[in-house]
């Protein structure tokens, strides 16, 4: 009998460690909903040749669009962000912003950032004309 109970909590043991680290996980990602919420955030095959174009034009080190490799676009109104890896650079976050119906590139962002950084994120993004809502989804995604 004291081998079962022995048994039970062991499996007891390793259901709550489970659970424990399925609530971080939806936390984590109720958090990226929450910080993106009004922002499109989604990468689509129409989306990365269009964003692909956008990313060599705007670089000086020219490389194959097909060579860039996107690990999420963000969208809100007229103002875009791709957080992008190529060839030819570290990863980094490019932003748009679409004047009379073109995108036109404005700034990138590269480098680590850790969560404390949030608020100079949203502070950088919001300098360059970005709006609030697509700033902070940019600073929780590059600090998740």
């Amino acid at each position: 009998m004291s081998e079962l109970n022995g048994l039970i909590r062991r499996h007891a043991k390793i259901a709550v460690i489970a659970l424990t680290g399925l609530g971080i996980t939806l936390t984590s990602s109720f958090a990226a909903d929450s910080a993106c919420s009004g922002v499109t955030v989604e990468v689509t095959k129409a989306r990365k040749q269009e964003y692909a174009a956008l990313v060599v034009s705007a670089m000086d080190n020219k490389f194959k669009p097909s060579q860039a490799k996107f690990i999420t676009i963000m969208e809100s109104g007229n103002w875009s962000a791709a957080y992008v890896s190529t060839p030819v650079s570290d990863d980094g976050v490019m932003f748009f912003q679409t004047v009379n119906g073109k995108k036109q590139f404005r700034d990138v962002w590269g480098g680590y950032a850790e969560p404390s950084e949030k608020p100079e994120l949203v502070s950088w993004a919001k300098k360059l004309g970005a709006p609030q809502n697509l700033a902070a989804c940019f600073a929780e995604t590059v600090t998740e």
